[in-house]
């Protein structure tokens, strides 16, 4: 009797730890979304600007593809001393018809950057523009061009 009670806990933990591994990892990019029609035009973006700069941490940008599930880290850089607006923050994916994937950021946004663990994208070429403005509401933008492998 002991035994089979230590066997029915240790399952019951092992589908907990199961359950929190799968929890950890989300969708930033769904597959319908990646399949709707890319982004035409051209993309502008101004010179010099007062904004708050914009880093890109993680994934490598400038890797031929990425693989897996990653981490997004950005982080933001404030200049004249103007403290960043997390509330104003924007993250679209750029199809066609745009997506807002603020919503699903939201918890993971500070006036520091965004730090999204595991997140989730299809295979593909993908676009993101990130919007970052400080409290006097100077703007600054940055896409992020992401290759992700199957």
């Amino acid at each position: 009797m002991f035994k089979k009670k230590n066997l029915i806990m240790f399952s019951v933990g092992l589908s907990f730890v199961v359950a929190s591994v799968t929890a950890c990892a989300a969708p930033l990019i769904t597959p319908k979304e990646a399949q709707m029609p890319a982004a035409s035009g051209e993309l502008k973006t101004r010179g010099i600007a007062r904004g708050p700069g914009i880093k890109v941490i993680s994934p490598d940008v400038t890797a031929a593809e990425i693989k897996g599930l990653f981490d997004l880290k950005v982080v933001f850089e404030s200049r004249g001393g103007n403290k960043i607006d997390p509330s104003a923050v924007k993250v679209t994916y750029l199809k066609a018809t745009a997506v807002d994937l603020t919503p699903r950021l939201k918890a993971a946004i500070t006036e520091n950057g965004i730090d999204f663990a595991k997140a989730e994208v299809p295979p593909g070429e993908h676009s993101v523009k990130i919007t970052v403005k400080d409290v006097d509401g100077r703007e600054s933008n940055t896409v992020m061009n992401l290759v992700v492998g199957k």
